[in-house]
């Protein structure tokens, strides 16, 4: 009997997820802040926690030392005090400094947006490229932040034969591993990104043509991927569900085909470290003769995510690539049907289709032949000034 009491509790220790706070501050009366908020309550459930209570507060600007204030600190620890919480998420990224004075009233394990983002990654990620990528990512995030790391910060080595000299830190050795480390992610990524650049001039040289789809995170770009292509990429209903760039090709019909590169989610606010470090990955993007730029046509918050979208292909080059907008998951929207849209010039600008029921992917490819086709003949003819392509349709 003890012995089966004994495995239950243990089985609901497993199972328990850990307890969250998060707190979100509405600086200068912000429009979007319950989006913002929503958006942290997705991350957080995304990461496996359980959300005990969101705090929210009004302020014009961060404090300098708690970022929150003083009166709003004690708030907080008071609330840690009565929920006993794992964790205190702030929907913010902080300084170092901030983190290391929260960190020490509240008593709890302080992280903010960034710190959150890299945890999802870390844990999502499976092929051995992503993890060397989090893992940078990681990395060079936690070389900012050693003020707040250690309790023996104030120890020094010193003496004969000891690398630094006398009175070297313990925070300057512990930089100099991790930058060491970081070297050495780097030139490990390196190999990979070498070996797939050779992949990339050989599909070139095919003369294939090359589309990558964008968006936001958990707007269905790998639903979209895997109907297109009958791949079996993992696809859910979370923020960040697959980190991995996956690449199929992609058979529109009997003249057309395409190499479909399906890339990780974007989001508000996405770190740059992170950025950085799945450069590699999103180079796919960059060498794409068309995106698609796929949206979630049923969120109210669309318009910001697509210019958050744009902002991070700006960031790693690619705003440069021509663009057509799919606006996904129209079956949740009344009055919604599959539609190509055009532009005055008469390419397409937007494609209206869902993906999960497979609606208007006749319309899809059909607008990507249209897009390829018209990208084409304005690159033959970028000298003639005077030619209209459109009038050539």
């Amino acid at each position: 009997m003890w012995k089966q009491l004994n495995k239950l509790i243990e089985q609901q220790f497993i199972n328990a997820q850990p307890l969250a706070l998060i707190v979100a501050i509405n600086f200068n009366r912000n429009p979007d802040f319950d989006d913002d908020v929503s958006e942290a309550l997705a991350l957080a459930e995304s990461a496996g926690y359980k959300i005990g209570q969101v705090i929210t507060a009004n302020r014009d600007r961060p404090d300098v030392a708690l970022f929150v204030g003083s009166g709003k600190a004690e708030e907080i620890k008071s609330i840690c005090d009565s929920l006993n919480p794992d964790v205190v998420m702030i929907n913010h990224n902080i300084s170092p400094v901030q983190e290391r004075n929260l960190d020490r009233i509240l008593n709890r394990r302080v992280i903010d947006r960034t710190q959150l983002i890299l945890d999802i990654f870390a844990a999502r990620a499976t092929t051995n490229e992503g993890i060397l990528q989090v893992e940078l990512a990681q990395q060079s995030y936690l070389l900012t932040r050693l003020v707040r790391r250690w309790s023996h910060l104030e120890r020094q080595r010193g003496g004969i034969g000891l690398r630094g000299g006398p009175g070297e830190t313990q925070m300057e050795l512990d930089k100099r591993m991790i930058a060491t480390k970081v070297e050495s992610l780097k030139k490990r990524l390196a190999t990979i990104v070498k070996q797939r650049n050779t992949q990339r001039k050989s599909r070139l040289k095919s003369g294939i043509g090359s589309v990558s789809i964008v968006g936001y995170t958990n707007a269905g770009k790998s639903t979209l991927f895997n109907s297109l292509t009958k791949a079996n990429v993992y696809a859910e209903n979370r923020l960040f569900a697959t980190l991995d760039t996956t690449t199929r090709r992609l058979f529109i019909d009997e003249e057309h085909e395409v190499i479909l590169s399906d890339t990780v989610g974007f989001i508000r606010d996405l770190p740059h470290k992170l950025v950085a470090a799945f450069r590699a990955t999103l180079e796919e993007t960059i060498y794409a003769n068309i995106l698609l730029h796929v949206v979630d046509a049923s969120n109210q918050a669309k318009e910001r995510q697509i210019e958050d979208v744009n902002i991070v292909l700006t960031e790693i080059e690619a705003n440069h690539i021509p663009q057509l907008m799919v606006y996904n998951k129209i079956d949740l929207i009344d009055g919604f049907s599959p539609q190509i849209i055009y532009a005055e010039t008469g390419e397409p600008a937007a494609v209206y289709i869902s993906a999960s029921k497979n609606l208007g992917f006749d319309l899809l490819r059909q607008a990507i032949v249209e897009k390829m086709d018209y990208q084409k003949l304005v690159n033959e003819h970028k000298q003639d000034l005077s030619y209209e392509p459109w009038k050539n349709r």
